[in-house]
């Protein structure tokens, strides 16, 4: 069960990210704590504008070093897996992804309890203002800096529930609002 401060810590970075947001949207925010029981430290906390059969928006707030687990979007039902583009809004995100690297050195490392289940290694620093796309079918993970993040998601149409994650143990439909 989240807490009263976890879910204010939340709305407080929003609120840093001056993006205007209404109390029903600010009601809605999905905290996903993928069922592992340790959302301060893996876990997303998002609100969804919109998600139809041409495109998905969302706002993601990230806390302090919290960790959105590594998975993929596969293709679905001869549809092409979701291609994303991530803008970082507030503070700094750090992305991963399964593409070529010849860097293997990276400023953040993913959490300790579960390092086996993050493989992907080009690091991409995200800033407030700066965005990354990420196209089908590639691994990627993120990961907030020292004082969290606030992400905008732009994408092809979203079927989270069928995001395949590296780590066995995550369950997406685990959801505490």
């Amino acid at each position: 069960m989240l807490t009263q401060e976890y879910k204010m810590k939340v709305k407080d970075l929003y609120g840093k990210s001056n993006i205007v947001l209404t109390d029903t949207e600010l009601a809605s925010i999905d905290y996903a704590d993928f069922g592992l029981n340790n959302i301060e430290e893996e876990g997303l906390n998002l609100i969804l504008y919109v998600n139809n059969a041409r495109y998905c928006a969302k706002e993601m707030v990230l806390l302090p070093n919290q960790t959105c687990p590594e998975h993929v979007h596969p293709d679905l039902q001869g549809r092409e897996g979701k291609q994303e583009t991530f803008r970082c809004r507030w503070g700094k995100v750090y992305l991963y992804t399964d593409e070529p690297t010849d860097v293997e050195k990276h400023q953040v490392l993913p959490p300790q309890q579960s390092c086996d289940y993050y493989t992907a290694k080009k690091e991409i620093v995200l800033e407030a203002g700066e965005q990354y796309t990420i196209d089908p079918r590639i691994k990627h993970w993120f990961k907030a800096g020292p004082e969290g993040a606030v992400i905008s998601e732009f994408s092809s149409p979203s079927f989270d529930e069928y995001d395949v994650f590296t780590n066995p143990n995550i369950k997406r439909d685990i959801r505490d609002r």
